[in-house]
């Protein structure tokens, strides 16, 4: 299970797997808990490229990120990660 710390957005953490480049149990601390929970079941099992593909950019009202978009960056950098431990 991957921990990551979001910023700009209401959520305090995002825990998340990244196993054969496929993302699941989403799952998020504090944030719009309904939505977030949503949001994981929707990408379980997505391929992690595809996701953050799809998620990054996207903002919630006037802040410059979201929480879709902080998940986008907690798996392009468990991406990035894996790739450097594979160097």
């Amino acid at each position: 299970m991957r921990t990551y710390k979001p910023s700009g957005v209401c959520a305090s953490e995002i825990k998340f797997e990244l196993r054969d480049h496929k993302v699941y149990s989403v799952s998020f601390a504090d944030g719009c808990n309904g939505n977030l929970k949503a949001l994981g079941i929707l990408v379980e099992g997505m391929d992690a490229g595809e996701l953050v593909k799809k998620l990054t950019g996207l903002h919630c009202g006037h802040k410059k990120t979201s929480c879709a978009d902080q998940l986008a960056t907690a798996v392009a950098t468990a991406i990035a990660a894996s790739v450097e431990r594979y160097r």
